[in-house]
Formats: structure tokens, sequence, C-alpha cells
């Protein structure tokens, strides 16, 4: 998660204007908010997260949120912070114009590009997740509660020619992205530019790596296909030359037969080097090739 912490730690650093940051706190809220008690609970492992949020509150509409931090007691002992807001729940959700956190964004809220990334950023800083590229595969999550909403979020990643999947998990529903050049739009949409720069150097390395693996493999094939040639190719002529005397082998057979025997390991191209060179017959590797099938049909006719 290290890699989503300095994610979130980043976009939470940006300076924006107040339409942008209603944006972004309505889709925080619409996405990690819950009313308990007729109050505004918003819960966050991110201190950075939950300072932004509670800085928003109070710059936007000066409202006074409680901040509690609790220990976890599983394994990690991770600090979770709690963001309170004790005033009538229905009027805070009413000035981020949301009727209910089931509800959909409204179009008005996300009208301009501007406010269309800042909702991304919202929605990523309240469940999303991006894998380290230096450590797995490329792997880009939203957890959504409602389908409707998830289905808009869609909408707006589309606008910006990112292609997201829908995947119902338990009660909510997984927003995901997989492809390694998408991630790194999403991350220029959220305009986290550190992170940018940080998962597409990994992302070339790992390319770079995988492209000279896949030539490594391709030529080792090569290499095999070409031994396991060269060894047909004398097992005809070993048994060509145990029925047929060479003077009744036809003399340009005999040629490539002879420094087959010769060279038992080289490629038909750089037989056909060595040919040129040694002797000074010009004969290309389709032809050698050719003469080689020739040797083969004789030596297919031996019982």
């Amino acid at each position: 998660m290290a890699f989503t912490t300095d994610i979130k730690d980043e976009i939470c650093g940006l300076k924006k204007n107040n339409i942008e940051n209603i944006s972004e706190l309505s889709a925080f809220v619409r996405n990690n908010g819950i009313i308990k008690d007729n109050k505004l609970v918003i819960t966050t492992e991110n201190s950075k997260v939950a300072r932004r949020v509670y800085s928003l509150f109070k710059e936007i509409y000066d409202i006074s949120c409680n901040v509690d931090t609790i220990k976890k007691t599983n394994l990690n002992k991770r600090r979770c912070y709690t963001i309170t807001i004790d005033d009538n729940a229905k009027e805070v959700l009413k000035k981020l114009n949301i009727d209910n956190l089931s509800s959909p964004v409204e179009d008005y809220l996300i009208d301009s590009e501007e406010e269309k990334r800042a909702y991304l950023r919202g929605v990523f800083l309240a469940t999303g997740s991006i894998n380290n590229p230096q450590t797995s595969s490329y792997h880009l999550e939203m957890f959504i509660k409602a389908k409707k909403e998830a289905e808009k979020i869609i909408e707006i990643l589309k606008y910006f020619y990112i292609d997201g999947k829908i995947l119902k998990r338990s009660k909510e529903y997984m927003i995901y992205v997989k492809k390694s050049e998408k991630i790194a739009d999403f991350l220029r949409v959220i305009e986290a530019n550190r992170a940018v720069l940080f998962f597409e150097d990994i992302r070339i390395y790992r390319d770079h790596k995988n492209m000279t693996n896949r030539l490594n493999n391709c030529e080792q094939a090569n290499v095999e296909k070409t031994i396991k040639s060269c060894n047909n190719q004398i097992k005809d002529i070993e048994k060509i030359l145990r029925v047929y005397p060479e003077n009744a082998i036809d003399e340009k057979l005999k040629l490539v037969m002879d420094y087959r025997m010769k060279y038992k390991e080289v490629s038909l191209s750089e037989l056909s080097n060595i040919i040129y060179q040694e002797t000074g017959e010009d004969i290309t590797k389709s032809g050698i090739n050719h003469r080689f099938r020739k040797i083969k049909e004789m030596a297919e006719k031996i019982k």
C-alpha cells in the first residue's frame, strides 16, 4: 500500500479552487461517509487524507469536525482516523449536493473537466488503491457503494479515454483498470505528477526487461531448432552413405552433405557463407535448404 499512500499524500497537497474542492469533497463523502445517529462519520487510515477532509469542511462551509484516532488491534496495528460532524448530517449532505449517500453524483457537480478530475481525486482518496508496479502486476481499483454511482464514475473515466470495468463484490462494486498505460493516464488525470513519473519509469523498465527476455527466449528457441535440424540432416546423410556409394550421389547434393558432416552445428546461412569462402560456389540459404529436402527424400526411400 506504500505506493497508494504516496499518491494520496501527493494529491492531498494540491491547491484548488472552491468549485473543484466541492466536487472532490462530495465524491469523498459519497463513497466513504456513513450516517450514524444523525451524525456524518468518515473514516480513513491516512492522516493527510483526514487532514485534507477536515480542512475542506472548514474552508468551504466553516464546519468544525471532531477527529478521533483509533489504533487498530489487528496484526498491522495501523491507526485509523474518524472524522465526525455532529451538526445536522442532512444539512451537510445538502450543502454537498447529496440527496442520500446511495445516490449517484449529479451532472452539474462534474460539469467541467476540472470538476471531473476533482471528483475522481475524491473517489480515489476515499476508496482507491494502485498496486506498486515494482512488486506486482498493474492494477487500479476503487470500491463504490452503489451501482449507479459506479456507472457514473465509469462515464467520467471514459471521458478521459480510460476503460474501467465494474465487478460486484459482496455489497460493493469494484471499479478496476488493469492496462498499465491507462493507469498512468488516471494518475495524470488526478494530477499525481510525481507518481506518474515513478510509475512510467518502472513501466518502461519492466517492458524493456520483458522484451529482452522474449528476445533471449526466441534466440534460444532458434538455436535449439537449428541443432535439431542439423541432427536430422546428419542422420539422413549417414543413412544414405550406408547404402549409396559416393560416386552414385549427385555432385550438388554431395557438396552440401560433405560440408554438413564437416560443420555439424552451423545454421544454413552460416553453411552458405562457409561453402562460398572455401569453394567460391555461391549457394543461397534457400538453395541449400532445397538440396537438404532432396537428401531427406533420398533417405526416406531407404527402407
